[in-house]
């Protein structure tokens, strides 16, 4: 843990494994309203600062935080340096589809994107997804408008085409209708359009339960019937919770950061910490960093 050591040391005294954990003190944090660059770089001692530190050290195999988004990008990046081929990290999430767990990058790292770089998020998503996801040679589509490869903005074309002239396993572009049918493994997109398309996922998936929880208490349902509506309801909010994914790996950067959720709870964070060693123990960075390499050359 990083943070203030004595805060965090009468929080552990309460857990008879408190001595498992150990605390790196330091006085300072990044606050939300900062701007994160300059935070990062003004405060040397700023947890998430500290906390990429120890991982450029060796003293720990990666960062886990809830804090500030934008501070997590930018301390990874100025810490740990970006690997070679990628001009932008990106934060990928895995979404749930109908033939297992898929990836969707970036989901808020950058929102203003070239085709270059959305190029660079395919690639980094594809080792990502082989490796750690266990998806064989995973397919790639580019989330736009419409299927046809002249739809989408001039940045989705120019990226389409990149995609189409490259040696990975492209499947064209795909829409927002497309997200959970599982026909590709990797959806592509800007960072302003995958956060908002989570968003709206949360939205849609949380109005729905209430919808359907308020008609089977206002209406005559039979209550055997009411319980296995609102079982499957639970289900199904349950395959798009977050929290069974603990948080969004940064990729790009050399070395695991998982971004987290802000309203994260226990169980959110305790997911975080396992894919975070799941990653490291994967050796992911050198896994995106020899697929960025075979691009290159070819």
């Amino acid at each position: 843990l990083v943070g203030r050591r004595e805060k965090l040391g009468k929080i552990l005294d309460g857990y008879k494994t408190s001595d498992l954990i150990s605390v790196h003190h330091c006085e300072d944090m990044v606050h939300m309203d900062e701007t994160p660059l300059k935070a990062v770089r003004q405060k040397k001692d700023a947890s998430i600062r500290v906390a990429f530190d120890l991982v450029k050290s060796g003293a720990a195999d990666a960062v886990v935080s809830a804090g500030n988004s934008g501070a997590i990008l930018a301390a990874g990046v100025l810490i740990l340096g970006r690997i070679k081929g990628v001009d932008r990290p990106a934060i990928a999430s895995i979404v749930p589809t109908e033939k297992g767990p898929g990836v969707l990058i970036d989901v808020g790292a950058n929102v203003d994107c070239r085709p270059t770089h959305l190029f660079q998020f395919g690639v980094m998503a594809q080792a990502f997804a082989n490796s750690c996801l266990g998806i064989e040679n995973p397919r790639i589509g580019l989330l736009s408008i419409g299927e046809e490869k002249s739809k989408g903005n001039e940045q989705v074309r120019l990226s389409h085409r990149l995609f189409r002239e490259s040696s990975l396993n492209f499947a064209g572009n795909v829409e927002g209708r497309d997200l959970f049918d599982g026909d590709v493994d990797v959806i592509v997109c800007d960072g302003f359009v995958g956060n908002v398309a989570l968003k709206v996922i949360e939205g849609v998936v949380e109005a729905i339960s209430r919808n359907v929880k308020h008609e089977l208490e206002t209406s005559e349902t039979d209550p055997s019937v009411a319980l296995l509506c609102q079982n499957l309801i639970n289900r199904f909010k349950q395959k798009l919770d977050y929290e069974e994914y603990g948080g969004a790996p940064l990729l790009g950067i050399k070395g695991v950061g998982i971004v987290c959720h802000g309203g994260s709870s226990s169980k959110a964070i305790k997911n975080a910490i396992r894919v975070a060693a799941q990653y490291a123990d994967n050796r992911i960075v050198d896994k995106m960093s020899l697929a960025l390499g075979a691009i290159t050359e070819g």
